[in-house]
């Protein structure tokens, strides 16, 4: 049940980009998060446990009006758990550019804020104006040991298309297929996208896995948090994927 008329609403956020988004534009309603909502820094919240394994009873004693969520970072039990208990939760789904943009407005919305943050204006208008950098061809993976890259329908390769980068496995039918390296380095991309989250690729550890193909090293924030670092991110990740190229 929602706070009462004139009462401060309580948020729980079990989502890192979320938990950003809505520090930064409704200061003061969070009053959980996860052990990996990293930012903003300083944020002085009950942490609650992770994205996947969430401490249902800790976010049921801060009495919270709404758990933020997402489909794809959280489990159904823990939400259904949560529902049961009599908590709203608004999960989100978020594959697109578009559907990240439209997203944030509704859950900022339902946490109170009082209207359209500035940021997320200069995001959508920073993305509009985006001059595509290919176009390449490329692999993008986000794990090793074992290797797992983008997939279909995923948030960073749409962001990734709209700067001229055609993910390689886009059409494979699992978001995040697990592939032996030998088929990665046989799918000949003209370059190799390496985030350094989930996984920390580093100029030391991944581009050798890769030779003879350019690496982008880029800020895994930039590619898949979807939240204030949006406005920055189309510029920032076109000067990776340029230097890779020189």
């Amino acid at each position: 049940m929602r706070a009462g008329r004139g009462a401060p609403i309580r948020v729980v956020s079990l989502v890192p980009s979320l938990t950003e988004a809505v520090a930064v534009t409704a200061p003061g309603v969070l009053v959980g998060a996860t052990d990996w909502c990293v930012r903003p820094a300083g944020l002085d919240v009950v942490r609650i446990g992770g994205t996947k394994n969430p401490d249902v009873p800790a976010i049921l004693a801060l009495r919270p009006d709404l758990v933020l969520a997402n489909e794809e970072e959280n489990r159904a039990p823990d939400l259904a758990a949560l529902r049961a208990a009599g908590t709203e939760v608004l999960v989100t789904g978020i594959h697109t550019l578009d559907q990240g943009l439209r997203e944030l407005e509704r859950v900022l919305a339902a946490c109170g804020a009082p209207r359209r943050p500035r940021w997320l204006d200069e995001a959508e208008e920073a993305w509009a104006a985006v001059t595509p950098e290919g176009p390449y061809t490329a692999v993008v993976p986000i794990w090793r040991r074992p290797w797992m890259v983008l997939g279909r329908d995923t948030f960073a390769g749409d962001l990734l298309a709209r700067l001229g980068v055609r993910n390689l496995y886009a059409g494979h039918p699992e978001r995040y297929p697990r592939l032996p390296l030998d088929e990665l380095r046989a799918a000949a991309p003209d370059l190799v996208v390496l985030p350094d989250e989930p996984y920390r690729f580093t100029r030391e550890d991944g581009p050798e896995a890769f030779p003879g193909t350019a690496a982008a090293l880029v800020d895994g924030r930039l590619l898949t948090w979807y939240g204030p670092s949006l406005a920055e991110a189309p510029q920032a990740l076109a000067r990776a994927l340029r230097a890779a190229h020189r």
